[in-house]
């Protein structure tokens, strides 16, 4: 007889696994092809900015929303239909005759990997229950697959670009989304909350709109926030994200909880994962850009530099599982965020003359400790939620993450390129070592607001006879 999929965890690990590598793939293909992308399509600075951060959008606004629909509706559901958009999205960018075609459907893309990310979250929770050794294995091999993906994304980006050009990646991108929805639907049991909710629709779509221009006007701004449609957008968002609470704090059933903030554990993983994104992930977003321009290297020479970083966490993230069970949560990520701003501080300095591999030790330092904090998030995004609602935590813990990041990238981005330093090389050098200090605080930040999160100590009454 053969074992049916209820029985083979280790099948849901590996397709969580794949999920979220493929989602980061999918993430990390413009580092790599941008050039070439921008020559075939004609695209300006301007079209440039929103192909690198158009599929952040999407991401942001979907990350929470799809994670409650999977534990509602089913997280293989959702994950399956997750990657059948995300091969759908990825067939549009292969045959975009524009910029503008292309960035929609990064954004779309953005969107079917967000359900792969807090769908696979939701998968592990459910196979692998929270306080077990074999949820800190899981979450150590998914926190490995998220650097996995970024290290090898650009290569393999690079090489399909080499061998056919720019569409190459995105084709490649869509066979493997549609290989994974195959393999998902017959290897993963389908799992999802004991007491599903209503699907909460307002929520769904004030949060996709207020994150939409939240995140759009983020991106807009790096050309200038003095700019009234930039204004507006962050207006608009910021409003909508306000109604967003006011309507979740009074719906019985709301998507998020607000409750949830409340609980030391939930907000120590939520800043945990604001705090990497405006921190390195901001800070490794911007560093090809210093690379190639700065010190005048290559494309290919910023890859292998941010695999330093990335590659490095993949191993770290493997060996947290033996970290001692002493080490909460909390105190890993608070540790690990400390080290990374350490990481952080090993790369001020730069001068226009300098070798790109001077970068080198600090990325290594910073990729150790994320490799940490990558699999304590995967493991706290699904402890801090009640049970049952993995999927919505996973979804939320990353939506943190990416709005971090993209907050901190924004920020570093407009210090580091502000028209005062004259531009050139010189200028943007200098501009990297003034901006580097406010990303290395964001670490330092979100490491001390993450050690404050104690959990709240239980009186227990005492009686006598």
């Amino acid at each position: 007889m053969t074992p049916s999929p209820v029985d083979r965890p280790r099948a849901t690990l590996a397709v969580a696994a794949a999920a979220t590598f493929l989602a980061l793939v999918a993430f990390t293909v413009p580092l790599a092809a941008l050039p070439s992308t921008a020559s075939a399509l004609d695209a300006g600075p301007a079209a440039q900015a929103w192909i690198l951060s158009s599929m952040s959008i999407g991401l942001g606004v979907a990350l929470l929303s799809v994670g409650a629909l999977g534990d509602d509706l089913g997280r293989r559901l959702v994950l399956v239909l997750g990657a059948t958009v995300l091969a759908a999205s990825s067939v549009l960018a292969a045959l975009a005759p524009s910029a503008l075609v292309l960035v929609i459907a990064r954004i779309l893309q953005g969107v079917g990997a967000a359900a792969l990310v807090a769908c696979s979250q939701g998968l592990l929770g459910h196979a692998f229950p929270a306080g077990t050794p074999e949820a800190r294995t899981a979450s150590s091999v998914w926190g490995a697959s998220l650097g996995a993906g970024i290290a090898a994304g650009p290569f393999l980006a690079s090489g399909l670009d080499r061998l056919v050009g720019w569409t190459g990646p995105y084709w490649a991108t869509a066979v493997a989304a549609v290989v994974l929805a195959a393999v998902t639907r017959r290897a993963v049991p389908e799992s999802r909350a004991a007491e599903p909710r209503p699907i909460d629709l307002p929520g769904v779509l004030v949060l996709a709109a207020g994150l939409a221009a939240l995140l759009a006007g983020l991106v807009e701004g790096r050309s200038g926030f003095g700019r009234p449609g930039v204004l507006v957008l962050l207006a608009v968002g910021v409003a909508l994200l306000a109604v967003f609470v006011v309507l979740e704090r009074r719906r019985a059933a709301p998507m998020l909880d607000m409750a949830l903030f409340a609980s030391p554990a939930f907000v120590a993983a939520t800043v945990g994962a604001l705090a990497t994104g405006m921190g390195i992930i901001a800070t490794t977003s911007f560093l090809p850009t210093v690379v190639e321009r700065g010190l005048g290297s290559t494309a290919l020479v910023g890859a292998l530099l941010l695999l330093a970083w990335s590659g490095t966490s993949v191993v770290t993230a493997v060996l947290a599982r033996r970290l001692p069970a002493a080490w909460s949560g909390r105190l890993q990520l608070a540790a690990g965020l400390l080290v990374v701003a350490a990481g952080q501080a090993l790369l001020l300095g730069l001068a226009t003359g300098d070798s790109p591999l001077s970068l080198v030790p600090g990325l290594a330092v910073a990729g150790a400790a994320s490799g940490m904090v990558n699999a304590a998030l995967g493991r706290e995004a699904v402890a801090s939620v009640p049970a049952g609602r993995g999927a919505m935590g996973g979804g939320a813990n990353n939506t943190a993450r990416y709005v971090g990041s993209a907050i901190g990238t924004t920020v570093v981005a407009v210090v580091a390129t502000r028209p005062s330093l004259g531009g050139g090389a010189a200028g943007l050098v200098a501009g990297w070592n003034d901006a580097l200090p406010i990303a290395i605080a964001f670490s330092l930040v979100g490491a001390a607001a993450v050690a404050a999160c104690r959990p709240r100590r239980v009186r227990q009454s005492v009686t006598t006879g």
